[in-house]
């Protein structure tokens, strides 16, 4: 028999235990609230930027040398989030891995060329379209699998691993797939790929390497000075392409969110295929369906036309909107999944 000293120390240890409990709540839930309040402004800074482009289009315009060294801020602050030890999940779950970074460049470029060709886009947008197809998953992903409870560590590799091969597989897929509506430099665009993607990259990996303090204090501003560089470029794109915005602003729209919602659908189907996890399901929902369209829209502003890149600006706040209600969504499954096991396993006790 426990003596009274004995029951106190246990009391105690019990109630620290539960206020322990309780803070690792309410900081989960703190958290939670962050990452939604930032997934939820990242596109109203978006539409800001496309808003400040669309007035003021002839300031703006004069911009358009900024785009990458912008596209080169963004890679850099995803760069600054990585470490070596994300890349050894290749090693210890390569099946996951492999399907999503397979589905990301073979799912959206054929979904994007089924939607150009289904709502029969005009050549200069269809290429745009097919080029946010081909490019890699997209640095917000990261949050958003966090959001919807998906495999994080899964995401940030799928989305490092995806980066990594766009230097090659972005242009060869592009030239491949909108070579038919426009002449494009597939190795001028790969070279710009590896100046304003990998390299910046890998400096942000070997700067945190370098430098671990300053980075970690830094790690809660990058993903605010990642979305302004973001609207930047949104703004300096849709300057570029002002004039035909009221006319196809519209139907690329349309074709962005068919492309993003069919990539998400199609992703969870293919790892539900592959019977991985729900969590893991998730992740490859968001990964396939969500793109880097900051650098779509960069490119296609260099290398195609202003009208092309408007589908890359649209995807850039349609993604993150899409991003938050699928989070929201699965957020809600597994709400009522544990109220449903909770009333089972009361009816259970009670009988």
């Amino acid at each position: 028999m426990p003596t009274p000293a004995q029951e106190d120390s246990t009391a105690a240890r019990s109630a620290q235990h539960g206020a322990e409990n309780d803070a690792a709540t309410a900081a989960t839930r703190a958290e939670d609230r962050s990452g939604y309040f930032a997934v939820l402004v990242f596109p109203l800074l978006i539409i800001a930027g496309g808003l400040a482009g669309f007035f003021f289009s002839d300031t703006i315009s004069q911009a358009a040398p900024a785009v990458n060294p912008m596209l080169g801020v963004v890679m850099l602050t995803m760069g600054l989030t990585l470490r070596p030890v994300d890349f050894g999940l290749v090693i210890k779950r390569p099946v996951p891995v492999l399907l999503g970074v397979v589905a990301q460049y073979v799912i959206m470029p054929l979904v994007a060329l089924g939607i150009v060709t289904l709502l029969d886009l005009p050549p200069l947008i269809a290429a745009g379209v097919i080029l946010v197809g081909c490019a890699p998953g997209g640095t917000a992903s990261n949050v958003v699998s966090y959001l919807a409870r998906g495999d994080v560590a899964l995401s940030v590799t799928m989305t490092s691993i995806s980066t990594l091969l766009a230097p090659l597989l972005t242009p060869l897929l592009t030239l491949w797939l909108a070579g038919q509506y426009m002449p494009l430099d597939g190795g001028s665009m790969a070279l710009t790929i590896v100046n304003v993607v990998l390299l910046p990259v890998l400096a942000g990996i070997v700067i945190r390497m370098l430098l671990p303090r300053i980075t970690e204090a830094l790690l809660p501003v990058l993903p605010w000075l990642s979305v302004l560089a973001i609207s930047v470029i949104v703004a300096i794109v849709v300057s570029g392409s002002a004039e035909t915005i009221i006319s196809a602003g519209l139907l690329v729209l349309v074709a962005v969110i068919l492309h993003n919602v069919a990539g998400m659908a199609l992703g969870y189907g293919a790892a539900a295929l592959f019977r991985l996890p729900v969590p893991s399901r998730r992740t490859t929902a968001i990964e396939v369906g969500m793109q880097n369209s900051g650098l779509a829209a960069g490119l296609a502003a260099q290398y195609m036309d202003p009208l092309s890149a408007l589908p890359g600006a649209v995807f850039s706040v349609w993604h993150n909107v899409s991003g938050a209600l699928f989070a929201t969504l699965c957020r809600s499954i597994d709400k009522r999944k544990t109220a449903a096991e909770a009333r089972t396993g009361a009816e259970a006790a009670a009988a």
